[in-house]
């Protein structure tokens, strides 16, 4: 019908509109310590020339102080050799080059190593590293939030209410502290081999509910004179924010992952509330929608197996059709246990055997092998102590 692409463009517009501003309500805290200095970490080139103009100095300097933070790893202005002295005494006045503490750091019997990450504010993230069993590479899991609003009943994030949203510099700053960790400065180049290969945005919090924030660090690591990670080294997943899924793959186009996980809306509805605001098949529309989508850049369909509930055959097959399409991989993950769980894990003969089925129409399933249970660092078992605060009646009143 006339019109109605552009009332449906209108309705998405509003829909982010919306999305962006309750995004605002659990913004982060300013990036400033409390002697007044500005972290330089998470500002774009553009923030930081300005920061660089308004002390005096030329917008060049922007780019030196690119190289060391980005490329360098390096963290203390007076060890940056390239900057004069007396120019680094006065960063070191104004400005600071932060990291997330480590509060804790746990290393699993198959070698995965988590990160409790604290910030300046005293909230805590997750963070995972996550080595390749066979090669000298591997994929480093940040988190986007502090909790999560999704409330996915078969995630343990997902019990932990959202208490704010990550700052771009919180963001970044998980990737940086894991590289101080693996020692992995200054940024390979050439074809050289990384450690930390790969970014999964697959910790805690719905990445595309703070959308602004992440994008903001996705494109610092992707900066080639930096970090200088490539779009197809970044997977981004989400439980299907449907609005913003669309700017994710107009923006920045790194490759989808979508949390799926049942193919009815009845079934979703219950394990993935976010469905009844962005059902299915509004989802699979987006989903092929997205740019770049192609057998080799194929959109990663998450399925978590819970017995009795998601994993027959019947809905092996039903998830064929509805994915028929797309470029499109399943990936099959065992359901990690964490304490008060209500589901129990598929028994490993009908995870096979929804594997065949869905690799037999020619759809890639590889099923997940999960890594670092013991240290609750797998899928679906990220949590932190961080609360929200409570508001009291004189905060109220001020």
């Amino acid at each position: 019908m006339p019109g109605e692409g552009g009332a449906l463009s209108d309705l998405t517009s509003a829909e982010r509109d919306r999305i962006l501003a309750k995004a605002a309500i659990f913004a982060p805290p300013a990036a400033t310590l409390p002697d007044g200095r500005r972290d330089l970490v998470g500002l774009s080139r553009e923030e930081l020339a300005a920061e660089m103009v308004a002390i005096g100095e030329k917008p060049f300097r922007a780019r030196q102080l690119w190289h060391w933070i980005y490329h360098q790893g390096e963290t203390d202005f007076a060890k940056m050799p390239t900057i004069a002295k007396p120019m680094q005494a006065k960063l070191a006045e104004r400005f600071v080059v932060g990291r997330p503490e480590a509060a804790t750091v746990q290393t699993s019997e198959d070698t995965t190593r988590k990160f409790l990450f604290r910030f300046r504010d005293g909230q805590q993230v997750e963070t995972v590293y996550i080595p390749d069993r066979h090669e000298d590479r591997g994929s480093v899991c940040i988190s986007t939030q502090v909790g999560c609003t999704l409330s996915c009943r078969f995630c343990h994030t997902g019990t932990q209410k959202l208490v704010r949203n990550l700052g771009a510099a919180e963001v970044v700053g998980q990737f940086m502290a894991a590289r101080d960790s693996y020692g992995e400065w200054p940024s390979p180049k050439d074809g050289t081999p990384r450690l930390l290969s790969n970014i999964v945005v697959m910790g805690m919090g719905e990445p595309l509910y703070n959308y602004e924030n992440t994008a903001k660090a996705l494109r610092i690591i992707m900066d080639g004179e930096g970090i200088g990670l490539s779009r197809r080294r970044i997977t981004l997943s989400t439980s299907g924010v449907v609005p913003m899924m669309d700017r994710c793959g107009e923006e920045l186009n790194v490759n989808l992952a979508v949390s799926l996980h049942a193919v009815t809306d009845e079934l979703r509805d219950e394990i993935v509330p976010l469905n009844r605001k962005y059902p299915i098949a509004e989802l699979l529309a987006a989903c092929r929608r997205y740019p770049g989508a192609t057998n080799a850049r194929r959109i990663t369909f998450e399925y978590v197996m819970l017995r009795g509930v998601n994993d027959s055959e019947a809905e092996a097959r039903e998830l064929v059709r509805l994915i028929k399409g797309i470029p499109a991989k399943v990936n099959l993950i065992p359901f990690n246990p964490w304490p008060g769980s209500p589901y129990l894990t598929s028994k490993p003969e009908q995870v096979r055997r929804f594997a065949e089925i869905v690799e037999a129409a020619g759809y890639s399933s590889p099923i997940r092998r999960p890594r670092g249970r013991d240290i609750l660092a797998a899928c679906g078992q990220l949590k932190t102590d961080s609360e929200r605060a409570k508001r009291t009646p004189k905060a109220d009143a001020a």
